[in-house]
């Protein structure tokens, strides 16, 4: 069984899976500082969830808001499930957990992770997946990526991709010249009309 919690304050546990899941994510990024890892517990517009099983902290996920005057913005950020724990459920309920949070999650008709579909985002599978719940046409099926990888992938297996600006990902310039649509941040979801027929 999965539970989810919101951190509330960094003890030694916590440390020590931030520094094992940190590099899961991306070897490329630095580990952050314990103080960090507490300024963002503390925080009133961020948190952090973490998933566990048997005991142990199995995966997590960032949670950043902000309000505006028509309402309130959020994004997730930093999913990794640890690769022994993976395809057991972690990432569905963090993502739940954070959607949950925000009140939208009954805005969402299914949620497709990596870890339950058993391929990553270098094969197509998960999307390919969605466009069969969907029912769509793959012309009308918008992939919404931020990681280079991901977006060769959606590109090589026919879709159309938004890719959505990630100061984690240096390989910008790729992803501006092989995405049908770059976004610099959700904002700018009119952009949306070039990719879709009239």
């Amino acid at each position: 069984m999965v539970t989810v919690f919101r951190v509330e304050a960094i003890d030694d546990r916590i440390a020590e899976a931030v520094r094992r899941l940190v590099p899961q994510l991306s070897a490329a990024l630095p580990l952050p500082s314990r103080e960090a890892l507490a300024r963002m517990a503390a925080s009133p517009s961020a948190a952090l969830f973490c998933a566990e099983t048997g005991g142990e902290v199995a995966g997590m996920l960032s949670l950043a808001w902000y309000d505006v005057p028509s309402g309130r913005c959020a994004w997730i950020e930093d999913v990794v499930v640890d690769a022994a724990a993976r395809g057991r459920g972690a990432g569905r309920a963090l993502v739940e957990a954070a959607l949950e949070r925000c009140g939208v999650l009954s805005c969402f008709g299914e949620i497709f992770t990596c870890g339950e579909v058993g391929r990553g985002k270098d094969e197509p599978r998960i999307f390919e997946e969605a466009l069969r719940f969907l029912g769509t046409q793959k012309s009308e099926t918008v992939v919404f990526e931020d990681a280079l990888y991901a977006i060769q992938t959606a590109k090589e297996a026919g879709f159309p991709v938004a890719a959505v600006y990630d100061s984690h990902e240096k390989g910008q310039a790729q992803v501006r010249a092989l995405a049908d649509v770059y976004l610099e941040n959700l904002a700018q979801l009119d952009k949306l009309r070039e990719l879709l027929p009239a």
